[in-house]
């Protein structure tokens, strides 16, 4: 039998170690996933990690008003945001992931539909690289997390109409980008 979050998080919190480590592995993917996203690269281990003990140390404050998950995931866009401050990099957040991510394209049988896709991922990454960090961030978890508007809400810290609001803004502001692009590109 499976245990939801809210029951593994009860256990945790009542010292039950295993409980923890189940969080942990539930959700270790989205939360690797979220700080190369957002720009931690290489050190996106050390950002989870820090996360994850974090989170173990804060469960006495989870409150149950959001998921486990988005909860979680603020925690690791706060580490991510600290390291790029002790980076000295404030506006650099890479998204290399989506480079990377080889699976979120359809497979083509030909090399020209490869090429084509390729391209296409490196457009869009170069788009996104060139949005203020704030828009980034709401387009990282909306389209690439697949968050929803209240997970977005809670992981971002943002008031829901600042989410909705700045997402219809950025993504105006990314489908721009891709038509300068395209434009270049030819």
């Amino acid at each position: 039998m499976s245990l939801d979050d809210g029951e593994l998080v009860t256990r945790a919190r009542a010292g039950d170690l295993e409980a923890y480590e189940l969080l942990v592995a539930r959700h270790t993917a989205s939360a690797h996933r979220t700080a190369v996203l957002l720009g931690a690269g290489p050190d996106a281990e050390d950002v989870i990690q820090e996360a994850f003990v974090k989170g173990y140390r804060s469960l006495a404050r989870y409150r149950g008003e959001s998921s486990f998950r988005s909860w979680l995931l603020a925690i690791v866009a706060n580490e991510t945001r600290n390291l790029h401050r002790s980076r000295g990099r404030r506006d650099g957040l890479v998204l290399r992931a989506a480079e990377a991510n080889q699976g979120s394209e359809v497979a083509e049988d030909s090399a020209v539909g490869a090429v084509l896709a390729g391209e296409r991922r490196a457009m869009l990454v170069q788009a996104l690289r060139r949005l203020p960090v704030k828009d980034r961030e709401v387009i990282v978890c909306r389209f690439f997390l697949d968050l929803s508007e209240d997970e977005t809400v809670t992981m971002l810290g943002w008031p829901r109409g600042t989410v909705k609001s700045r997402t219809s803004r950025a993504l105006a502001k990314l489908r721009g980008l891709l038509s300068v692009e395209e434009v270049h590109h030819g």
